[in-house]
């Protein structure tokens, strides 16, 4: 069983910057990809980044890219998610996932397990 925990959203303006965390539980978070998406309101859940077991790759959106910045320390068995140059149109419910491989995917499909979110708005 995994539980993984998210944190580090909030209010934030424009060209501001946020870093978020996701606090993992269960022995394969080292040897699993690890994926953040987003899901804004009356929007379908969103891909926005993706990392390897080992932290040697990494997926972004064309959304954030540039912007954001995925990392993970598996010492911690934490994933973060660095976003810099905010934009209105990041807001939304943001949330941590397992993927059920070693690489890693934007499929919703690949990934098992989900933390609870976490909200991020971005005013204009």
């Amino acid at each position: 069983q995994v539980q993984l925990v998210e944190s580090g959203g909030g209010l934030v303006q424009a060209g501001g910057s946020l870093r978020l965390s996701c606090a993992a539980s269960g022995r394969t978070f080292s040897s699993s990809a690890m994926g953040w998406f987003r899901q804004a309101p009356g929007k379908e859940r969103e891909f926005v980044a993706a990392i390897s077991w080992s932290g040697s790759s990494t997926y972004y959106a064309d959304s954030v890219k540039g912007r954001f910045t995925i990392s993970r320390d598996n010492g911690k068995t934490t994933v973060y998610l660095q976003m810099n140059s905010l934009k209105p149109e990041d807001t939304a419910v943001y949330y941590c996932a397992k993927s059920v491989s070693a690489l890693p995917t934007s499929r919703v499909s690949g990934y098992d397990y989900w933390g609870q979110g976490t909200q991020v708005t971005v005013s204009s």
